[in-house]
């Protein structure tokens, strides 16, 4: 009986990180198919809907590194739970909402909610499950984000077709309470732990967490740029309709949804260092192949190197992750997840601009809308050239990890 009540808590305490994971994934991504219909409700242009997600997105990067670290303070278990609850009531008065700019103040709560999420959720991997199983639970959170990622739209478009568009902030309080509810039972209640400033930023000399979060930055960087450049080269290069550029960007986050769990497996079995490296690798080739195949075979070359891409940015975030969080003393998890937190959130914002700028300058065009197909390609071509080269600056800046850091 013991037994069986021991693996009823243990596949509550998973359902409760799924769940918070899926949730601060579908937050981001399922209020980007309403802002055209927010648009027209609110009588509001789009350069003022848009804040709807920009004030997500940057009260989750402001809040990630404090909600990790009050974590740490008082109790990831409870600090999770509080996530959970404001994740919630924000989504409720999301919908509610009486206006544009309420609605953009409650998207900001709403993102607050998402940092403790996010960041707690990887914080508690190694108190949820013993650490020969670390790297799996971290490929099914990679799998779970990647669910949000791509259910999203889809969840969001059926809900505001069948319902409203209030009902696409609506659909996430009940699972945000549910998950509430498994915290509250399963997950374990550790005492929080004490440590001194000086201690920290030791711990993270000591275990490797530094190089781990620039290679992040720098991979978030690089996805980033896919998730732009691509829908520009589908559509004014090869000519697709919305549609099926739609269908053709669906591919990467159905590999990863098919692809975390197995590169969780990997990491247990072969080890961290290891599985990095190949994810790696796999990205430099992914990019490099961007730059090359698409402007060669068109829409197989887009696909065929997104399918050497993705594999290889699900190893390394399994890889990364586990790594980075194997070391860290337990009263320094939460603060070490939300810098990892932070440097993903920083690499996506590097994406959006930096590359957003190479891709242009490499089109030669103020706007890309106005560029010949000839010029787009070019575009991307620079783009992810420099891309791949970031990815081999990434092996070069994780070279140093020591075995006895990344294999503990």
């Amino acid at each position: 009986m013991k037994s069986t009540e021991q693996t009823a808590a243990r596949f509550g305490a998973l359902a409760c990180l799924s769940l918070s994971m899926l949730l601060a994934s579908l937050g981001t991504s399922i209020a980007n198919i309403a802002l055209p219909t927010l648009a027209v409700a609110f009588e509001a242009p789009f350069h003022q809907v848009q804040w709807i997600v920009i004030a997500y997105l940057v009260a989750l990067t402001l809040f990630v590194v404090l909600a990790g670290r009050l974590g740490d303070l008082f109790g990831r278990r409870r600090m999770l739970l509080l996530g959970l609850v404001v994740f919630s009531l924000a989504s409720a008065l999301c919908g509610l909402a009486p206006s544009l700019w309420i609605l953009v103040a409650a998207r900001a709560v709403q993102g607050i909610g998402s940092a403790f999420l996010m960041t707690l959720t990887i914080a508690m991997v190694r108190e949820t499950v013993n650490g020969g199983r670390a790297g799996r639970i971290m490929g099914l959170l990679a799998t779970m984000s990647a669910v949000g990622t791509a259910l999203g739209p889809s969840l969001g478009g059926l809900l505001i077709g069948l319902a409203g568009w209030p009902f696409v902030f609506f659909i996430l309080v009940p699972i945000g309470l549910g998950a509430a509810g498994l915290a509250w039972w399963f997950l374990p209640s550790i005492a929080p732990g004490v440590t001194s400033p000086r201690r920290g930023f030791a711990a993270l000399r000591e275990t490797g967490v530094i190089p781990g979060m620039a290679a992040n930055l720098l991979v978030a960087n690089l996805m980033m740029a896919t998730l732009l450049v691509g829908p520009f080269f589908l559509g004014f290069v090869l000519g697709l309709s919305p549609v099926s550029v739609g269908l053709v960007m669906s591919v990467g986050p159905v590999i990863s949804i098919c692809i975390g769990v197995p590169s969780g497996y990997l990491v247990d079995f072969w080890g961290a260092q290891r599985v990095l490296l190949i994810g790696l690798v796999g990205l430099a080739i992914g990019a490099f192949a961007l730059s090359i195949l698409p402007m060669k075979s068109g829409i197989v070359g887009y696909i065929a190197a997104i399918a050497i891409l993705t594999p290889g940015y699900q190893m390394f975030q399994s890889a990364n992750n586990t790594m980075a969080m194997a070391n860290v003393p337990d009263a320094e998890r939460g603060a070490v997840s939300g810098l990892l937190g932070l440097s993903r959130n920083l690499g996506l914002v590097g994406g959006a601009s930096v590359m957003g700028a190479v891709f242009s300058f490499g089109a030669g065009a103020g706007s890309i809308e106005a560029a010949a197909p000839g010029a787009i390609g070019n575009g991307m071509q620079l783009t992810f050239m420099i891309a791949g080269a970031s990815m081999v600056a990434a092996l070069w800046i994780t070279r140093g990890l020591s075995r006895d850091v990344v294999e503990a």
